[in-house]
């Protein structure tokens, strides 16, 4: 098995909390580069005192992929591997020996797992591949915000995706996303044809509740020639259901969820978005049936486009409320049960048990 170097960079500003956590999972690499974007905590000392090489910089006006390539540059340019992360992520142990066992010489990029929402268990919620492990060369990151390594070299593109190195995702909520409405506002400015981030910037406007503004980008998204991925094309339509809903304007929602469904058949989210539009509408009869078809979906695709909603207790206490407004308690109860296996947490769900379970009794 050939030896390769391998090299971790990252950008950060006042992640003092992270660093430890994050140098004893990135050590497996041969070095650790770190470009600083002005912290006034103790990130700079800290990652110093591990032995990581730092640089402070300014990045003014702030754009991610100019302190993205910022940190690239201060990768060693030679032949090697390249891994970028955030302070905030950290990988199983033995990512470098996998990583070794998978390289070649032809290759250029890889694809590996992506945990981006954990719950309490450390169990994934949501995951996706990313692809942020690359050669050092012929590559440059682009766009301000959600950006992209774009690959620039003269022969093809060499990727591998692999399923045996997984990196786990730990979100610092405390920190502003302010600047990612205006940065995706110029990242479509910049681009108008990139289909990613005209979808993205269209769901920041859904974030924001600009529904209209939202409604509008997200047409335009499904419009451009490049935006043929049917996955984010059932999200585009999902979201723009989700703004008519909000705007109380139901029969669109409707109409734009039946595109949705039609778009991606094989998602369990325009079902359950469905469904939870009909439970706006106290339309019980169709809460029912689109939860029972979403439960007939059993695939759950490794991508970052699932929503939460499909995969957790939504569809068994959607189910559970459905069944109770129709009568039909026992079958209620079935379901509150099962969603209660799922988040045994949840004291709105144990009532709702408790409740059922004294109707029954009483009958």
């Amino acid at each position: 098995m050939k030896k390769y170097k391998v090299y971790v960079y990252a950008i950060c500003k006042n992640e003092e909390k992270h660093v430890d956590r994050w140098v004893d999972s990135m050590k497996e690499a041969d070095h650790i580069y770190v470009l600083d974007t002005g912290s006034t905590d103790q990130t700079v000392n800290k990652l110093k005192k591990r032995g990581v090489t730092v640089i402070t910089k300014k990045i003014e006006p702030w754009r991610f992929d100019v302190a993205r390539n910022e940190s690239l540059k201060l990768v060693p340019e030679e032949e090697a591997i390249c891994v970028c992360t955030d302070l905030d992520e950290i990988f199983d142990k033995g990512w470098r020996k996998e990583l070794e066992k998978i390289w070649n010489d032809s290759m250029t990029r890889l694809g590996y797992t992506y945990h981006w929402l954990l719950d309490e268990k450390d169990q994934p919620l949501v995951s996706f591949y990313i692809e942020k492990i690359h050669s050092r060369f012929h590559y440059t990151w682009t766009h301000p915000v959600h950006e992209v390594l774009t690959y620039q070299g003269n022969k093809p593109e060499q990727k591998i995706f692999t399923d045996q190195i997984t990196l786990r995702h730990y979100p610092d909520h405390t920190k502003s996303r302010s600047s990612y409405l205006p940065l995706l506002e110029l990242s479509v400015k910049e681009d108008p044809n990139d289909d990613r981030n005209m979808h993205y910037l269209g769901r920041e406007y859904m974030y924001y509740g600009k529904w209209n503004e939202a409604i509008d980008t997200l047409i335009c998204h499904l419009q451009l020639p490049t935006a043929t991925w049917r996955d984010e094309r059932c999200a585009s339509m999902r979201f723009i259901a989700r703004c008519y809903k909000n705007l109380k304007r139901f029969d669109e929602a409707h109409l734009w969820l039946s595109k949705a469904r039609k778009e991606a058949p094989y998602l369990r989210d325009p079902y359950m978005e469905e469904a939870l539009l009909y439970y706006e509408e106290k339309n019980w009869k169709m809460v029912e049936k689109y939860c029972r078809l979403a439960l007939k979906i059993k695939t759950h695709p490794k991508t970052y486009i699932n929503e939460i909603f499909s995969w957790n207790e939504t569809v068994y206490d959607l189910l559970s409320l459905s069944c109770y407004y129709q009568g039909k308690y026992r079958a209620s109860l079935k379901y509150i049960k099962k969603a209660i296996e799922i988040n045994p947490h949840d004291d709105r769900l144990k009532e709702n048990q408790k409740f059922i379970q004294k109707l029954i009794k009483t009958q």
